[in-house]
């Protein structure tokens, strides 16, 4: 017998899982699915494209959310990298020394930096097709096509 109420559960659950994996993915490829991530204007050594301590990649939580599922993020510069835009970084105040030997103090201050965008989480043709993928897995255990659920 089919329980509408848990096939959606299963779903989504099934949505939470798939998407969470790939958009992980998306660190390794450096990439959202296929569309690749601008490079940094400088050589980082630390590590890899936005994985230097991997934070942000844990950080990012999928949950069910109603008829939906929902990604988010706990970490403030999430939003700017997924996003990309302007953002301003505090700069402490400091002492500096010029080519001639002469000691100056820098006042603290706000600095403004252009980010790109290298989205991680979204929707695009890659989520629709695994969401598309998810849904039609879940109605063949029933042996049922999305049009002849959605008459029933």
């Amino acid at each position: 017998m089919l329980d509408a109420n848990k096939l959606k559960a299963d779903i989504l659950d099934d949505m939470r899982v798939e998407l969470s994996d790939e958009f992980d993915r998306n660190f390794e490829r450096k990439a959202f699915f296929s569309d690749k991530w601008k490079p940094r204007a400088h050589d980082y050594p630390k590590g890899s494209l936005l994985v230097v301590t991997s934070a942000m990649r844990r950080s990012a939580q999928g949950e069910v959310s109603g008829d939906g599922v929902r990604f988010s993020s706990a970490l403030p510069y999430t939003t700017l990298h997924n996003e990309g835009g302007t953002g301003f970084k505090q700069v402490r105040a400091h002492t500096r020394k010029s080519k001639k030997g002469k000691i100056y103090t820098v006042r603290a201050h706000q600095r403004k930096f252009n980010m790109p965008q290298r989205q991680f989480i979204g929707d695009g043709p890659d989520t629709q097709r695994i969401i598309r993928g998810v849904i039609d897995d879940n109605l063949k255990k029933f042996n049922l096509s999305l049009t002849e659920f959605l008459r029933k």
